[in-house]
Protein backbone atom coordinates (compact mmCIF):
# COMPACT_ATOMS: atom_id res chain seq x y z
CA UNK A 1 0.00 0.00 0.00
CA UNK A 2 2.68 2.18 1.09
CA UNK A 3 4.62 1.45 -2.28
CA UNK A 4 1.50 2.25 -4.12
CA UNK A 5 0.76 5.77 -2.72
CA UNK A 6 4.61 6.39 -3.14
CA UNK A 7 4.26 6.06 -7.14
CA UNK A 8 1.40 7.94 -7.19
CA UNK A 9 3.27 10.87 -5.72
CA UNK A 10 6.33 10.57 -7.41
CA UNK A 11 3.95 10.19 -10.97
CA UNK A 12 2.11 13.39 -9.70
CA UNK A 13 5.44 15.34 -8.82
CA UNK A 14 6.99 14.32 -12.41
CA UNK A 15 3.77 15.81 -14.04
CA UNK A 16 4.01 18.74 -12.07
CA UNK A 17 7.76 19.40 -12.64
CA UNK A 18 7.12 18.64 -17.05
CA UNK A 19 4.40 20.63 -16.82
CA UNK A 20 5.73 23.35 -14.92
CA UNK A 21 8.80 23.72 -17.16
CA UNK A 22 6.28 23.51 -20.25
CA UNK A 23 4.64 26.66 -19.03
CA UNK A 24 7.84 28.57 -17.98
CA UNK A 25 8.70 27.61 -21.68
CA UNK A 26 5.63 28.58 -23.34
CA UNK A 27 5.35 31.79 -22.03
CA UNK A 28 8.88 33.04 -22.78
CA UNK A 29 7.78 34.49 -26.19
CA UNK A 30 5.27 36.20 -24.76
CA UNK A 31 7.53 37.66 -22.42
CA UNK A 32 9.72 38.82 -24.91
CA UNK A 33 7.31 40.36 -27.04
CA UNK A 34 5.93 42.31 -24.75
CA UNK A 35 9.18 43.64 -23.62
CA UNK A 36 10.10 45.13 -26.61
CA UNK A 37 6.76 46.60 -27.28
CA UNK A 38 7.06 48.50 -23.75
CA UNK A 39 10.71 49.96 -25.53
CA UNK A 40 8.78 50.47 -28.64
CA UNK A 41 10.65 48.45 -30.67
CA UNK A 42 8.69 46.28 -33.74
CA UNK A 43 5.21 47.96 -33.02
CA UNK A 44 2.25 46.26 -35.40
CA UNK A 45 0.65 49.90 -35.32
CA UNK A 46 1.66 53.66 -34.76
CA UNK A 47 -0.96 53.69 -31.71
CA UNK A 48 1.20 51.19 -29.37
CA UNK A 49 3.70 53.78 -29.42
CA UNK A 50 1.56 55.92 -27.06
CA UNK A 51 2.38 56.04 -23.46
CA UNK A 52 -0.81 54.25 -22.23
CA UNK A 53 -0.09 51.01 -24.86
CA UNK A 54 3.52 51.17 -23.00
CA UNK A 55 1.92 51.18 -19.39
CA UNK A 56 -0.47 48.42 -20.85
CA UNK A 57 2.50 45.94 -22.41
CA UNK A 58 5.12 46.69 -19.26
CA UNK A 59 2.03 45.95 -16.93
CA UNK A 60 1.66 42.21 -18.86
CA UNK A 61 5.37 42.03 -19.16
CA UNK A 62 5.49 41.85 -15.28
CA UNK A 63 2.27 39.46 -15.44
CA UNK A 64 4.21 37.01 -17.71
CA UNK A 65 7.14 37.64 -15.15
CA UNK A 66 5.25 36.30 -12.25
CA UNK A 67 3.49 33.33 -14.62
CA UNK A 68 7.04 32.29 -15.28
CA UNK A 69 7.83 32.33 -11.76
CA UNK A 70 4.50 30.56 -10.30
CA UNK A 71 5.34 27.67 -13.18
CA UNK A 72 8.84 27.04 -11.68
CA UNK A 73 6.98 27.20 -8.18
CA UNK A 74 4.67 24.57 -8.88
CA UNK A 75 6.89 22.26 -9.99
CA UNK A 76 10.25 23.18 -7.31
CA UNK A 77 10.26 22.18 -3.46
CA UNK A 78 10.78 26.31 -2.92
CA UNK A 79 7.20 26.45 -4.22
CA UNK A 80 5.13 24.82 -1.48
CA UNK A 81 6.94 27.20 1.03
CA UNK A 82 5.68 30.65 -0.42
CA UNK A 83 3.05 31.99 1.70
CA UNK A 84 -0.71 31.22 0.75
CA UNK A 85 -1.94 34.51 -0.60
CA UNK A 86 1.36 34.94 -2.93
CA UNK A 87 0.66 31.84 -4.71
CA UNK A 88 -3.47 32.25 -4.72
CA UNK A 89 -3.99 35.87 -5.92
CA UNK A 90 -1.82 35.68 -9.31
CA UNK A 91 -2.95 32.13 -9.98
CA UNK A 92 -7.03 33.25 -9.17
CA UNK A 93 -6.14 35.95 -11.59
CA UNK A 94 -4.12 34.53 -14.40
CA UNK A 95 -7.16 31.25 -14.66
CA UNK A 96 -10.08 33.89 -14.66
CA UNK A 97 -7.88 35.43 -17.79
CA UNK A 98 -6.45 32.42 -19.40
CA UNK A 99 -9.13 29.40 -18.86
CA UNK A 100 -12.02 30.79 -21.09
CA UNK A 101 -9.55 32.98 -23.76
CA UNK A 102 -8.13 29.22 -24.04
CA UNK A 103 -11.52 27.99 -25.05
CA UNK A 104 -12.55 30.75 -27.51
CA UNK A 105 -8.41 31.69 -28.52
CA UNK A 106 -9.25 29.28 -31.66
CA UNK A 107 -12.31 31.69 -33.59
CA UNK A 108 -10.63 34.78 -31.79
CA UNK A 109 -7.08 34.57 -32.65
CA UNK A 110 -7.80 34.76 -36.46
CA UNK A 111 -10.52 37.43 -36.04
CA UNK A 112 -7.91 39.60 -34.13
CA UNK A 113 -5.57 39.43 -36.57
CA UNK A 114 -7.65 40.01 -39.80
CA UNK A 115 -8.94 42.90 -37.87
CA UNK A 116 -5.56 44.25 -36.81
CA UNK A 117 -4.99 43.63 -40.81
CA UNK A 118 -7.50 46.07 -41.51
CA UNK A 119 -6.77 48.63 -39.25
CA UNK A 120 -3.52 48.82 -41.01
CA UNK A 121 -1.27 47.08 -38.52
CA UNK A 122 2.28 45.50 -39.73
CA UNK A 123 2.83 42.75 -41.84
CA UNK A 124 4.98 41.28 -38.83
CA UNK A 125 2.67 41.72 -36.68
CA UNK A 126 0.42 38.38 -37.79
CA UNK A 127 4.08 36.26 -36.89
CA UNK A 128 3.88 37.76 -33.58
CA UNK A 129 0.42 37.23 -32.73
CA UNK A 130 1.59 33.78 -33.71
CA UNK A 131 3.85 33.45 -31.11
CA UNK A 132 1.45 35.56 -28.84
CA UNK A 133 -0.57 32.16 -29.46
CA UNK A 134 1.60 29.79 -28.85
CA UNK A 135 2.46 31.43 -25.52
CA UNK A 136 -1.05 31.76 -24.09
CA UNK A 137 -2.12 27.78 -25.65
CA UNK A 138 1.29 26.73 -24.05
CA UNK A 139 0.48 28.81 -20.42
CA UNK A 140 -3.15 27.79 -20.20
CA UNK A 141 -2.43 24.18 -20.81
CA UNK A 142 0.56 23.00 -18.90
CA UNK A 143 0.22 25.71 -15.91
CA UNK A 144 -3.90 24.76 -14.72
CA UNK A 145 -2.29 20.93 -15.07
CA UNK A 146 0.97 22.16 -12.85
CA UNK A 147 -1.37 24.01 -10.23
CA UNK A 148 -3.49 21.15 -9.73
CA UNK A 149 -0.84 18.93 -9.23
CA UNK A 150 0.63 21.71 -6.56
CA UNK A 151 -2.49 22.30 -4.73
CA UNK A 152 -3.29 18.65 -4.34
CA UNK A 153 -0.19 18.28 -2.72
CA UNK A 154 -0.44 21.79 -0.60
CA UNK A 155 -3.66 22.30 -0.33
CA UNK A 156 -5.57 18.43 -0.97
CA UNK A 157 -9.23 19.64 0.68
CA UNK A 158 -9.67 22.39 -2.51
CA UNK A 159 -9.69 19.80 -5.03
CA UNK A 160 -10.67 16.22 -3.67
CA UNK A 161 -13.91 14.89 -1.06
CA UNK A 162 -17.38 15.60 -1.47
CA UNK A 163 -19.18 18.71 -0.93
CA UNK A 164 -20.50 17.69 2.46
CA UNK A 165 -18.53 17.91 5.12
CA UNK A 166 -19.01 18.34 9.02
CA UNK A 167 -20.13 21.81 10.54
CA UNK A 168 -18.03 23.35 13.53
CA UNK A 169 -18.87 25.65 15.80
CA UNK A 170 -18.33 29.18 15.04
CA UNK A 171 -19.12 28.40 11.01
CA UNK A 172 -20.02 31.01 8.67
CA UNK A 173 -22.43 29.11 6.78
CA UNK A 174 -25.17 31.01 6.61
CA UNK A 175 -23.49 34.31 5.53
CA UNK A 176 -21.97 32.07 3.20
CA UNK A 177 -24.97 31.18 1.74
CA UNK A 178 -26.56 34.50 1.68
CA UNK A 179 -23.34 35.77 0.19
CA UNK A 180 -23.59 33.25 -2.74
CA UNK A 181 -27.44 33.92 -3.31
CA UNK A 182 -27.08 37.65 -3.46
CA UNK A 183 -23.94 37.20 -6.27
CA UNK A 184 -25.76 34.23 -7.72
CA UNK A 185 -28.29 36.78 -8.66
CA UNK A 186 -26.16 39.37 -9.73
CA UNK A 187 -23.49 36.64 -11.89
CA UNK A 188 -27.58 35.27 -13.54
CA UNK A 189 -28.39 38.81 -14.53
CA UNK A 190 -25.13 39.79 -16.28
CA UNK A 191 -24.89 36.86 -17.59
CA UNK A 192 -28.18 36.95 -19.24
CA UNK A 193 -27.47 40.68 -20.31
CA UNK A 194 -24.32 39.35 -21.63
CA UNK A 195 -25.74 36.28 -23.76
CA UNK A 196 -28.20 38.63 -25.36
CA UNK A 197 -26.06 40.92 -26.22
CA UNK A 198 -23.97 38.07 -28.23
CA UNK A 199 -26.86 36.55 -29.61
CA UNK A 200 -27.75 40.21 -31.48
CA UNK A 201 -29.99 41.81 -28.93
CA UNK A 202 -29.69 46.00 -29.38
CA UNK A 203 -31.42 47.00 -25.56
CA UNK A 204 -28.75 49.10 -24.04
CA UNK A 205 -26.74 49.24 -27.68
CA UNK A 206 -25.36 52.89 -28.63
CA UNK A 207 -27.37 52.74 -32.60
CA UNK A 208 -24.52 55.25 -33.26
CA UNK A 209 -21.82 52.49 -32.54
CA UNK A 210 -23.54 49.52 -33.82
CA UNK A 211 -21.17 48.50 -36.02
CA UNK A 212 -18.57 47.85 -33.70
CA UNK A 213 -20.00 44.92 -32.75
CA UNK A 214 -17.23 42.79 -34.58
CA UNK A 215 -16.97 39.18 -33.95
CA UNK A 216 -14.00 39.76 -31.35
CA UNK A 217 -16.99 41.37 -29.04
CA UNK A 218 -20.05 39.25 -29.73
CA UNK A 219 -17.53 36.37 -28.66
CA UNK A 220 -16.24 38.04 -25.44
CA UNK A 221 -19.72 38.74 -24.44
CA UNK A 222 -20.67 35.42 -24.84
CA UNK A 223 -17.48 34.34 -22.64
CA UNK A 224 -18.26 36.57 -19.60
CA UNK A 225 -21.83 35.46 -20.14
CA UNK A 226 -21.49 31.64 -19.80
CA UNK A 227 -18.65 32.04 -17.32
CA UNK A 228 -21.23 34.50 -15.46
CA UNK A 229 -23.87 31.21 -15.38
CA UNK A 230 -21.54 29.04 -14.48
CA UNK A 231 -19.89 30.62 -11.38
CA UNK A 232 -23.61 31.29 -10.45
CA UNK A 233 -24.31 27.56 -10.26
CA UNK A 234 -20.72 26.88 -8.84
CA UNK A 235 -20.62 29.64 -5.61
CA UNK A 236 -24.31 28.50 -4.82
CA UNK A 237 -23.51 24.43 -4.46
CA UNK A 238 -19.75 25.16 -2.65
CA UNK A 239 -21.77 27.33 -0.48
CA UNK A 240 -25.21 25.59 0.02
CA UNK A 241 -23.79 21.84 -0.32
CA UNK A 242 -26.10 20.85 -2.76
CA UNK A 243 -26.68 20.15 -6.66
CA UNK A 244 -23.47 18.45 -6.59
CA UNK A 245 -21.74 15.25 -4.50
CA UNK A 246 -18.45 15.99 -5.63
CA UNK A 247 -16.20 18.89 -4.51
CA UNK A 248 -14.35 19.83 -7.58
CA UNK A 249 -16.68 20.73 -10.29
CA UNK A 250 -18.70 23.78 -8.41
CA UNK A 251 -15.20 24.42 -6.96
CA UNK A 252 -13.55 25.00 -10.74
CA UNK A 253 -16.43 26.44 -12.04
CA UNK A 254 -17.22 28.87 -9.18
CA UNK A 255 -12.68 29.66 -8.96
CA UNK A 256 -12.27 30.29 -12.99
CA UNK A 257 -15.27 32.49 -12.77
CA UNK A 258 -14.69 35.09 -10.26
CA UNK A 259 -11.03 35.15 -11.72
CA UNK A 260 -12.52 35.60 -15.04
CA UNK A 261 -15.43 38.24 -13.87
CA UNK A 262 -12.70 40.29 -12.13
CA UNK A 263 -9.82 40.52 -14.21
CA UNK A 264 -11.40 40.61 -17.52
CA UNK A 265 -13.72 43.32 -16.59
CA UNK A 266 -10.77 45.25 -14.82
CA UNK A 267 -8.70 44.95 -17.72
CA UNK A 268 -11.87 46.21 -19.89
CA UNK A 269 -11.65 49.19 -17.25
CA UNK A 270 -8.30 49.71 -17.98
CA UNK A 271 -7.79 49.13 -21.67
CA UNK A 272 -11.11 51.78 -22.31
CA UNK A 273 -8.12 54.81 -20.75
CA UNK A 274 -6.24 54.35 -24.34
CA UNK A 275 -6.52 56.88 -26.75
CA UNK A 276 -6.75 54.71 -29.70
CA UNK A 277 -9.61 52.73 -27.61
CA UNK A 278 -12.34 51.93 -29.81
CA UNK A 279 -15.81 53.30 -29.03
CA UNK A 280 -17.74 50.24 -27.12
CA UNK A 281 -20.61 49.57 -28.55
CA UNK A 282 -23.01 49.56 -25.24
CA UNK A 283 -24.28 52.89 -24.06
CA UNK A 284 -21.85 54.38 -21.70
CA UNK A 285 -24.02 53.81 -18.83
CA UNK A 286 -24.47 50.02 -19.46
CA UNK A 287 -20.94 49.43 -20.05
CA UNK A 288 -19.92 51.16 -16.73
CA UNK A 289 -22.96 48.93 -15.08
CA UNK A 290 -21.77 45.86 -16.28
CA UNK A 291 -17.81 46.65 -15.74
CA UNK A 292 -18.19 47.43 -12.58
CA UNK A 293 -20.80 44.80 -11.51
CA UNK A 294 -18.31 42.38 -12.66
CA UNK A 295 -15.38 43.48 -10.82
CA UNK A 296 -18.06 43.69 -7.87
CA UNK A 297 -19.05 39.89 -8.22
CA UNK A 298 -15.72 38.53 -8.98
CA UNK A 299 -14.05 39.89 -5.54
CA UNK A 300 -17.10 38.88 -3.52
CA UNK A 301 -17.40 35.19 -4.95
CA UNK A 302 -13.87 35.19 -4.55
CA UNK A 303 -14.20 36.11 -0.62
CA UNK A 304 -16.92 33.28 -0.60
CA UNK A 305 -14.39 30.79 -1.97
CA UNK A 306 -12.38 31.59 0.99
CA UNK A 307 -14.47 31.25 3.83
CA UNK A 308 -15.66 27.81 1.91
CA UNK A 309 -11.81 26.68 1.77
CA UNK A 310 -11.33 27.89 5.58
CA UNK A 311 -13.95 26.13 6.75
CA UNK A 312 -13.83 22.99 4.65
CA UNK A 313 -9.75 22.41 5.91
CA UNK A 314 -10.38 23.01 9.33
CA UNK A 315 -13.47 19.95 9.61
CA UNK A 316 -11.29 17.90 7.64
CA UNK A 317 -8.76 18.19 10.05
CA UNK A 318 -10.63 17.86 12.77
CA UNK A 319 -12.39 14.56 11.39
CA UNK A 320 -8.93 13.11 10.50
CA UNK A 321 -7.15 14.05 14.50
CA UNK A 322 -10.32 12.21 15.25
CA UNK A 323 -9.94 8.95 13.59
Amino acid sequence: MTGTVERQVSRLLKLRKICGYGAAIAVTPYLLIKIVWTFGLFLPTEQMGDASWRMINAVTAVLAAIGILLAMAFCRPWGERLPAWMVALPVWVGTGLLVPMLLIAPILGPAAMIRDQEAGAADFWVFEQIFVMISLFGIGIFLPIALAGYAKARWPEALSGTTDYKELPGNTRQLQIILARIVAAGCILLGVIKVFWAVGGTFGIDTATMDERDLWWHLLSLSTGVWSLTGAWGILVIASRRGSRWFLPPMAAAWISSGMLFSNNLYSALSSVRLDAPPSPEYPLAWLLTTEAGIVLGVIMGMIILLVLHERRRALRDESERS
